[in-house]
């Protein structure tokens, strides 16, 4: 799924979700997502993995298809999609399914998913 920034008339970001490509560059909406939001290099390193445990790290293709199962299977009834990704991207749990270390993101949907609704693994 591809997640995609447009803007209203009245000038307000908004979000959609498509499961097409779509002709933006995906460095330019990177570079408007950054100065919009005020987003900062942070100093968490996803290489920094013990070798004998972790012997190739997940694609960010790989990750995002985890995070999109979870988002859906938890998603609220009153919630869009933004706001169960805001909700999940902001949980605990996040910090373990990001522990490489870990086998968290190798667990099949429904095991994160019961994970998140119990408070961790």
């Amino acid at each position: 799924m591809l997640l995609i920034l447009y803007r209203k008339k009245s000038g307000s970001a908004c979000f959609s979700l498509a499961n097409v490509l779509h002709c933006d560059n995906p460095l330019k909406i990177e570079a408007e997502w950054i100065e919009e939001y005020k987003l900062t290099t942070g100093n968490f390193d996803i290489t920094d993995v013990d070798l004998e445990l972790v012997d190739k790290i997940p694609s960010e293709t790989q990750m995002g298809k985890v995070y999109t199962r979870l988002i859906l299977s938890t998603l609220q009834p009153e919630e869009d999609y933004i706001d169960g990704m805001i909700r999940v991207y902001n949980d605990e749990i996040c910090n373990t399914i990001d522990n490489y270390n870990s086998s968290a993101y190798y667990e099949p949907s429904y095991v994160i998913t019961r994970a998140y609704n119990n408070g961790g693994f």
